[in-house]
């Protein structure tokens, strides 16, 4: 099929952001309908822009398009060719309500959305549902999701790194030839041990909620489906795995019957060969494909305005 492309800058806060959209040339006819109606809103994590490492965002539209997909891209504030001050990923609902509005205004087949992030991209993607409810979004597809703090990073080291430094055989010729300094490397694994154990208790209540918490409330809240893909070779995707099962507050998320988990060994954190990306192109289809075109053929009939003057009026 083949695919139109449309860059456009729409309105933020008081800046302009620039957004691609890709979609199928034939996105009107009937044939393309059913998929028409259904958007992929990539966010983009930091410090990246619309592109991405390795173009994966420009050629995971090109290719979600070329299936009937009409897919969005965009710089936030302060990345890219965006105006505005940079913003951590805690901070982007603002741009995300924009964009979405920008993309249904711009392509207006479109009904329902997928939000496709990575890495801290995906946690601002759950953050945006956990804050907003829209209705628009159908479907999450969250990639190595960053759920980054002094004990989940500590428990991930204590387990991953520091368990296969002992098996190997570099390891134990620098520490029998004096080469490594015993003390230091002791030093730092009883510092992430110490670390670890503080990890909080079940039902014991934090002075702060946490993005960690409502990520996992955006996650068990949010009624549509999700792909969770994750890298074999990343230690995010360690940390993600080691976290949401032993924090309390993602108890049984992951095992959610509206999540599709697909693992992909040999990938690192950016998934940067072509044969990573494409497995990454082809699960975020077949995920597209078995759930989310009856999603959106029965699915409300909601526009960005309906969203804005709803909430306006809250």
């Amino acid at each position: 099929m083949n695919i139109v492309e449309q860059a456009l800058l729409f309105p933020c806060a008081g800046e302009d952001l620039s957004a691609i959209i890709a979609w199928p040339q034939a996105v009107h006819s009937a044939s393309a309908q059913a998929t028409g109606r259904c958007g992929v809103l990539i966010i983009v994590g930091g410090p990246q822009y619309r592109v991405g490492s390795h173009r994966q965002f420009l050629l995971l539209s090109r290719r979600l398009a070329s299936a009937g997909y009409p897919t969005m891209r965009f710089d936030h504030r302060g990345m890219g060719d965006a105006g505005g001050s940079m913003r951590g990923f805690e901070d982007l609902s603002t741009d995300i309500a924009a964009a979405i509005e920008a993309f249904q205004r711009n392509c207006p087949t479109v009904q329902r959305l997928v939000l496709w992030g990575l890495c801290d991209a995906a946690s601002a993607a759950l953050l945006y549902v956990e804050a907003s409810h829209d209705p628009r979004i159908a479907g999450l597809t969250l990639l190595n999701p960053w759920v980054r703090s002094e004990v989940s990073l500590a428990q991930t080291h204590i387990k991953h790194y520091y368990g296969q430094r002992l098996l190997q055989g570099e390891f134990w010729r620098k520490l029998l030839s004096g080469r490594m300094e015993v003390m230091k490397a002791l030093a730092s694994l009883l510092a992430s041990a110490r670390l670890a154990r503080r990890s909080r208790a079940p039902g014991e209540a934090s002075e702060k909620r946490g993005f960690q918490d409502r990520m996992a409330a955006g996650w068990r809240e949010f009624p549509g489906e999700l792909l969770l893909i994750l890298s074999g070779q990343d230690y995010t995707a360690k940390e993600f795995i080691e976290f949401s099962a032993t924090d309390p507050a993602w108890s049984g998320l992951a095992d959610a019957t509206k999540v599709r988990r697909v693992d992909i060994a040999d990938a690192d954190h950016t998934f940067s060969s072509r044969a990573q990306r494409a497995l990454v192109e082809e699960a975020t289809l077949a995920w597209l494909d078995k759930h989310l075109k009856g999603v959106v053929e029965a699915g409300p009939q909601t526009t960005a305005g309906d969203f804005s003057d709803a909430h306006a009026n809250e």
